[in-house]
C-alpha cells in the first residue's frame, strides 16, 4: 500500500452535507441523549434503551443473549456488518467495609489518578447514589498506576454512609457499578466534552446512518450491531462474530481513534486532528486492515466529499473478534483527546461526517 499506511492522508474538507445546520443539530441532539446514559461494561441496559428509542420506526432491533442490538436491513450477499460498543468505562464494588466505604475495581483500561477526588454515581438500585471519589495516596505511587478489568486497584468511594448496612440501604450491593456524573457540554466553535464519547460517537453514527438509509435501495444485506462489554475483553463482538461465522464478506467497527492530536503527547504517531474528519483505522494492537480496503474506503469518502484521515494508533476493536472467520476488519474512527478520561474531547464535525461515511459504505460499498 501507499504510504498511508505510515502516513496520515488527509482529504482536504468538501462541501458534505453533514455540514447542514439541521444534520449539526440532529448529530449533537442524538449524541447528547446517548452521552448522559450510563453503562459500564456489563450494564449497558440504559444505554442500549436510548439507541432503540432513537432508531427509526422501520428498524427492527432484536437483542441477542449476549446483550448486543441488532437492526438488519437490506437482503442478499454480501453480508456487511457495522459494529459500535454500548459500554464505557467505569468501576465496579468489591467490597463494601465496615466504616460504609465502597472498594472498587476497574471496568476497563483506566488511570486512577484522573478519578480521584471527583464526584461518584453508584448505579444498580432505584436511582443512582452519589458519592465522591477519595483523593488517592499519591505518596503510595497509586496515582501512576493504570488499572484495567480485575486489577485491584486503591480507588474507593464515600456515598455518606457510616457503616456497610447504611451503604447497603441505599441499594449498593457488590458488583454495584460506579461512574461519575456527566454531561455534553460544547466548548468553542465545534469541540465538545464528556465522559464515554468513547464510544457514544460510533453508537450515536450507527443510530444517524440507520435514520437517514434508504433501506429499500439497498444492493446487500447490511447489519448494524450495538455491541456490550467491549472494554473488558470485546465479549459482545465475540458473540456476535460466533453467531455470523462465515457469513460476514467484511466488519467495519466504529470506534475511537486515540489521537495524538494533545498538547500533551508527541506528535510522531497517531496523529489526526480533530476537526479534519473520521479517520480509517490502517493499523492498530488488534488488526491490519487490507490495504486495498483502505484505498477503497478513500476512494469512496473522496466520491462523496467526505473528509478521510488514514492513521495507525494503539488499542483494539470489536472488528478483530471476526478475524478467526476470515472477515477483514475495516475499522473507521474518529479522533479523540484524552481517552478513557473524565474529560474526553471531540469534534462535531467529525461525527457528522462520521455519520456521513457509515451511510456511505452501507449504501455505495
Amino acid at each position: 500500500m501507499r504510504a498511508a499506511l505510515l502516513l496520515l492522508s488527509l482529504i482536504p474538507l468538501g462541501t458534505a452535507a453533514a455540514q447542514d445546520p439541521a444534520r449539526m443539530r440532529e448529530t449533537e441532539s442524538v449524541l447528547e441523549t446517548l452521552v448522559e446514559s450510563y453503562g459500564v461494561s456489563g450494564a449497558e441496559g440504559p444505554v442500549r434503551d436510548a439507541v432503540r428509542g432513537l432508531l427509526p420506526s422501520w428498524a427492527r432491533p432484536q437483542v441477542d443473549t449476549a446483550g448486543n442490538l441488532w437492526v438488519t436491513a437490506g437482503r442478499g450477499e454480501p453480508t456487511v456488518v457495522f459494529v459500535a460498543h454500548l459500554d464505557e468505562v467505569g468501576f465496579a464494588v468489591t467490597e463494601i467495609g465496615e466504616d460504609g466505604l465502597l472498594e472498587l475495581a476497574a471496568q476497563g483500561g483506566i488511570f486512577p489518578r484522573l478519578w480521584a477526588g471527583r464526584p461518584a454515581l453508584v448505579h444498580g438500585g432505584r436511582s443512582p447514589v452519589p458519592g465522591v471519589f477519595l483523593p488517592l495516596d499519591l505518596a503510595a505511587g497509586a496515582g501512576d498506576s493504570v488499572s484495567s478489568s480485575g486489577d485491584s486497584i486503591t480507588l474507593r468511594v464515600d456515598v455518606g454512609a457510616s457503616a456497610r448496612a447504611q451503604a447497603e440501604a441505599l441499594g449498593i450491593r457488590i458488583g454495584s457499578t460506579v461512574t461519575s456524573p456527566k454531561e455534553l457540554v460544547r466548548l468553542a466553535g465545534h469541540r465538545m466534552t464528556a465522559r464515554s464519547f468513547d464510544d457514544r460517537v460510533g453508537s450515536a453514527a450507527q443510530v444517524l446512518a440507520v435514520r437517514r438509509l434508504d433501506a429499500r435501495g439497498l444492493r446487500h444485506t447490511v447489519i448494524f450491531l450495538w455491541s456490550v462489554r467491549e472494554e473488558i475483553g470485546l465479549e459482545g463482538a465475540a458473540v456476535a462474530a460466533r453467531a455470523l461465522g462465515l457469513r460476514a464478506a467484511r466488519v467495519h467497527a466504529i470506534d475511537t481513534f486515540v489521537s495524538a492530536d494533545s498538547p500533551l503527547e508527541p506528535g510522531n504517531f497517531a496523529v489526526a486532528p480533530l476537526g479534519q474528519g473520521p479517520v480509517a483505522r490502517a493499523l492498530d494492537n488488534s488488526s491490519v486492515t487490507p490495504p486495498a480496503l483502505v484505498d477503497s474506503l478513500v476512494a469512496l469518502a473522496a466520491a462523496r466529499a467526505i473528509p478521510l484521515q488514514v492513521g495507525t494508533t494503539n488499542g483494539g476493536n470489536d472488528g478483530s473478534a471476526f478475524a478467526e472467520f476470515g472477515v477483514p476488519d475495516v475499522p473507521i474512527g474518529w479522533p479523540l483527546r484524552y481517552s478513557h478520561s473524565p474529560v474526553e474531547v471531540a469534534d462535531l464535525r467529525d461525527v457528522a461526517h462520521l455519520a456521513e461515511l457509515v451511510q456511505a459504505v452501507a449504501e455505495g460499498w
